[in-house]
């Protein structure tokens, strides 16, 4: 594998936003590793890009919640090209119980098994992946962490109720973005001294599993800012959240 071609790792990457995000970054020549919860959804959401004459993308699989995965995936990345570039934290999951709306008591009514099942996938999975990749990124010329959050982790937006967040006041989720967020700042402070870029993206409201068909971007905008962040040039930020080209307040 020659030196400048960059090598990526996109979670979540056999649907949606995730798949989105592999085909534009396999589309700027970029090599990536599409990754899925079972190997075989990965398998043929590779092979449909394949079919596309994007024959850098290699299905791998990687459940970010099990230690056994993310040591395996590192290991691979290890193995076949010695470092990562760019790090994709794309796989999340919303709530067990759906998203509901203002008048619902979903703050104090919130179980203690919906937030452990929240925050394991959306916080503390995200945080063990990075920590097992973290010593490939420092090999890269350039590391790029992006972490898909969303608007509704904004604290500012909640405190001032903004419409932008008014459709949702789920705490589980919400408060997982908000968690996320903290991570991609102290992250960010922390690698200060490196290459490393690490920031947040609010994709949108897109057509997703999670987004429903009322949503008005489709997958492939929704990656935009995703693509966006994982290209950075040298100049680029760090330690911000954006979307497409909008700064948002944390």
């Amino acid at each position: 594998m020659k030196n400048d071609v960059l090598i990526a790792l996109v979670t979540g990457g056999n649907r949606g936003i995730g798949l989105e995000t592999v085909r534009q970054l396999a589309q700027k020549g970029v090599t990536v590793l599409l990754t899925a919860r079972i190997l075989e959804e990965a398998k043929q959401a590779a092979a449909s890009l394949v079919d596309e004459g994007l024959t850098s993308v290699i299905p791998a699989k990687l459940d970010i919640t099990n230690s056994a995965d993310r040591i395996a995936v590192s290991r691979l990345i290890a193995d076949h090209f010695g470092r990562l570039d760019i790090l994709v934290n794309n796989g999340a999951m919303g709530t067990p119980s759906g998203t509901g709306t203002v008048n619902d008591p979903l703050t104090i009514g919130t179980s203690l098994d919906e937030l452990r099942q929240v925050f394991e996938t959306n916080v503390f999975a995200v945080l063990l992946l990075t920590q097992e990749l973290l010593p490939l990124l420092k090999r890269s010329s350039a590391g790029r962490i992006v972490n898909v959050s969303s608007q509704i982790g904004s604290l500012t937006l909640h405190a001032r109720k903004d419409q932008a967040v008014a459709y949702t006041k789920r705490f589980s989720h919400n408060a997982s973005k908000a968690a996320l967020n903290l991570f991609t700042i102290l992250l960010a402070q922390e690698l200060e001294a490196t290459k490393i870029k690490v920031n947040s993206v609010h994709p949108g409201w897109v057509k997703t599993r999670l987004g429903t068909d009322a949503a008005p971007l489709e997958p492939a905008q929704g990656a935009h800012t995703s693509v966006k962040a994982a290209l950075l040039n040298e100049d680029g930020p760090s330690g911000t959240f954006f979307h497409m080209d909008q700064t948002l307040p944390w």
